[in-house]
């Protein structure tokens, strides 16, 4: 319900805090004092189209907040839709408006559009005027108000997944009878991709074996490179001598001389064993390179395969998993188009019997629904009747219409305000007090069943007489025992009947005007019931019939 709305430079309000009640919250003031801008307000709040027109003269926005407590789970719903729930369960929607007119929306302190509060809101408040009923006036709205007093969902239910199943089996029917030369491209386009991907013969965890193996490779010629290196220099080539030539050299020439003296003979000695070692050294080199694991015909066919893989990995999927998922799938896509025929024959089959079960449900809804209509017209008029408005016929019309997901029943209210004339729609012939009349009996009937919290009517007594006017009072009382209702009013009858009474008043200050908004007592009670049914001064009579009418003395 609505706990408290705060109002900042909306037209005469500069500043307002409004704390409402549960049960009948009622505004009352002199005309011209603010009231319909209090409603206007919490219409800005809930997402309703504004204008920079709202906004107080010489202020540079306008700002509008209003908290909510114990909202249901419909609104909690929307609120985890949009991610703006609160943890605490709390509701805080605000708006601001700038004298320009753009606005911005914030829901428990996050951001949002005027779209996204709406849909919240849908929930939330109900705003019945004299020229606004909504749903009353929306014909394809009607059949909820009928589901409301359904006494089982079993129906609705049992038709919903009944239609369900007509759609998915009518959605695949749609997808296999697609245009021939469109099954053709899909086969040809399925069956290149089948094959590129067959031919690849793609294994999980292929690509990263082949990464490790060129790693060996590239690693293995590295060492392949540094040991010719060491047999060049070791052997020599065709323009210089190697080592091993050197010292053969060196040692003929050392023997030559190695008997002269001592000294050289062991440089001879010496030289031999360094061409010894120079053999040993030739020996491990080429050891080392027989054993080396290099093939560069192999790194090639390396690269071409990841390169092969890499460019099936953009087409078909980032790992070899998603690249064979999208073979596996491609295959039962194209079985699925070559197979058609067959599918046609056996979906149509399907969905000739999920149609008849559908209109079968649709049927049995219908009944429910039309059993339901009567005993709703019978209360509607009762209730109507109650709010002097005997002369006013109510009734229920069904037609058929299209399957949807809500049945094939076109159901509109119709009235008819005078005897002996037929029905007709009520957006066509009910004025705004009779719609506001009906909405307050509809909804009177659906308490404790409606999803809605607040309902707030603004000048429901427009056209009445007193002793209507006492009974509407005592109606939305009553409805208020199961739904917080917020009423504009220039009844006292209505006004008595409040469990929050507000005043709203409008004074001149420094020549600008101001509305004040104030919680009344009982005494203040009795001034302003009086006032209400007064002239030009409040006598003693007027207190007294305002006090009879506060104690509920009719």
């Amino acid at each position: 319900m609505l706990n408290h709305l705060s109002i900042e430079n909306i037209a005469v309000i500069e500043k307002a805090e409004i704390d409402f009640s549960k049960g009948l919250n009622v505004l009352t003031g002199e005309t011209g004092a603010g009231k319909s801008i209090v409603v206007d307000s919490i219409n800005a709040v809930l997402g309703e189209r504004t204008s920079k027109e709202l906004v107080r003269h010489g202020a540079e926005s306008a700002f509008v907040s209003a908290v909510f407590e114990d909202v249901g789970s419909e609104v909690q719903s929307k609120l985890t839709e949009f991610d703006l729930a609160d943890e605490d369960g709390a509701l805080i929607i605000s708006r601001k408006i700038s004298a320009q007119g753009k606005s911005t929306c914030r829901v428990n302190g996050y951001p949002c559009t005027a779209s996204m509060l709406r849909e919240i809101s849908a929930s939330l408040v109900n705003i019945h005027g004299q020229h606004d009923s909504q749903a009353l006036l929306n014909p394809d709205a009607h059949y909820h108000f009928i589901d409301m007093l359904c006494d089982s969902e079993n129906p609705l239910e049992e038709y919903k997944a009944a239609f369900r199943r007509l759609v998915t089996v009518r959605k695949k029917l749609k997808e296999l009878t697609a245009d021939a030369d469109d099954k053709d491209r899909q086969l040809e386009l399925l069956s290149y991709e089948i094959k590129e991907l067959t031919d690849a013969d793609i294994k999980v965890g292929e690509r990263e074996e082949l990464k490790k193996r060129r790693a060996v490779i590239m690693n293995s010629q590295s060492v392949v490179n540094a040991v010719n290196a060491v047999l060049s220099a070791l052997s020599g080539d065709d323009e210089s001598s190697g080592i091993e030539t050197l010292c053969a050299t060196a040692v003929r020439e050392a023997e030559s001389v190695a008997s002269v003296s001592g000294e050289l003979t062991a440089l001879y000695n010496k030289l031999n064993e360094l061409a010894d070692v120079s053999e040993s050294v030739k020996d491990i080199a080429e050891s080392a390179l027989d054993s080396a694991d290099y093939s560069e015909a192999e790194l090639e066919r390396i690269e071409e395969r990841l390169d092969l893989l890499y460019r099936l990995s953009a087409k078909y999927g980032e790992s070899e998993e998603d690249m064979l998922s999208y073979l596996e799938n491609a295959e039962n896509r194209r079985s699925s188009i070559v197979n058609s025929d067959e599918e046609i024959v056996k979906l149509s089959s399907e969905y000739d019997t999920a149609y008849e079960d559908t209109v079968e449900k649709a049927k049995a809804l219908s009944a429910y629904r039309q059993e339901t209509a009567k005993r709703f017209e019978k209360d509607v008029k009762a209730q109507l009747e109650y709010l002097d408005m005997p002369k006013i016929q109510f009734t229920v019309s069904f037609d058929r219409g299209n399957l949807s997901s809500n049945g094939f029943d076109k159901i509109e209210f119709l009235i008819s305000t005078n005897p002996g004339e037929p029905p007709k729609p009520l957006a066509k012939i009910a004025s705004g007090g009779e719609l506001s009349r009906i909405m307050l009996a509809i909804k009177n009937i659906l308490a404790g069943r409606d999803s809605v919290q607040t309902l707030i009517f603004d000048e429901i007594d427009t056209g009445v007489s007193g002793r209507a006017s006492r009974k509407i009072g005592l109606r939305l009382k009553n409805t208020a025992e199961h739904t917080q209702v917020i009423c504009v009013t220039h009844s006292a009858q209505i006004a008595s009947c409040a469990d929050n009474h507000l005043l709203i008043t409008k004074q001149f200050e420094n020549g600008r005007t101001y509305t004040y908004v104030s919680s009344l007592d009982f005494e203040e009670r009795k001034r302003e019931l009086a006032r209400i049914m007064g002239g030009i001064e409040i006598t003693d009579t007027l207190l007294k019939s305002a006090e009879e009418l506060l104690k509920g003395e009719d």
